[in-house]
């Protein structure tokens, strides 16, 4: 294992990403946290199941006979192997990469090239999570692998990066003009149709902006501006915002609960 291993990515718009990847110890704890919550659930529902069961056992077994206790025993046995794969896979791709544990432990999920994971990497992950922890082979893995990749990872082409770096190229702030022009945005713009991989282009530049050159700002902000007028189908940048209060205010409408 490579303690601070750090990765770069060059996105399709010239912008350079650099991740430190998570490590083993941050793994390890997000997914304590995790099994913690899912022992919960299935504990919670175990019992309600026991209670079923029990109320309603000698009426099953009077209509479908003794084999009715081996079908309990397998679709409780199913149920918490879906609850156990539906955990990751739901949180991973409604927290773009993040579950409950991850959030906690401040890292994670994404894909090989830095964009956001989506379903189909999230539910390759949470598949081959019982052969990662079948003799700790995912942990050997991650320990000898350049990139800490388990199997989880390989097949899904995924990383595992720490979501917090505190650089100071990492700062974002948002100008009060960005702050009323979201509101307008949110009443003339539909921008449903940006994705995640559209938004963490957005958030990387306003991260990351201020450590570029005048020129290399202006031509890249400017850049990402037009390709998220086009995507949004605005016919142009509202007259008097500049391309990066725009982008701003964008981040800001994608940031709203209810986006």
């Amino acid at each position: 294992m490579h303690l601070f291993n750090n990765v770069k990515f060059n996105t399709p718009e010239s912008v350079e990403l650099e991740f430190t990847l998570a490590g083993i110890g941050n793994r390890a704890w997000a997914l304590l946290i995790d099994y913690h919550i899912l022992t919960g659930i299935l504990v919670g529902i175990i019992i309600a199941w026991s209670i079923i069961s029990d109320q309603l056992g000698d009426f099953w077994v009077d209509i479908f006979g003794t084999a009715v206790t081996l079908w309990l025993m397998a679709i409780a046995f199913l149920t918490s192997f879906i609850i156990y794969i539906g955990y990751f896979v739901f949180f991973e791709t409604l927290w773009f990469g993040q579950t409950p544990g991850k959030r906690i432990a401040k890292i994670r999920v994404v894909r090989d090239d830095g964009r956001l994971i989506g379903l189909q990497q999230a539910t390759l992950r949470a598949l081959l999570r019982p052969f990662d922890q079948t003799l700790f082979i995912g942990a050997f893995l991650i320990m000898l692998s350049r990139r800490e990749k388990r199997l989880g990872d390989l097949a899904a082409g995924t990383i595992v990066i720490q979501a917090q770096t505190p650089t100071a190229s990492a700062t974002l702030t948002i100008s009060e003009q960005a702050k009323i022009l979201h509101e307008q945005l949110v009443k003339i713009a539909d921008l449903s149709p940006l994705m995640p991989d559209d938004f963490a282009v957005i958030r990387e530049y306003l991260q990351r902006r201020s450590a570029m050159s005048l020129k290399a700002k202006t031509s890249l902000s400017l850049k990402l501006a037009e390709q998220v007028v086009a995507i949004i189908n605005l016919e142009k940048l509202l007259e008097g915002v500049t391309p990066d209060v725009f982008l701003e205010a964008v981040y800001l409408v994608y940031q709203q609960p209810e986006f």
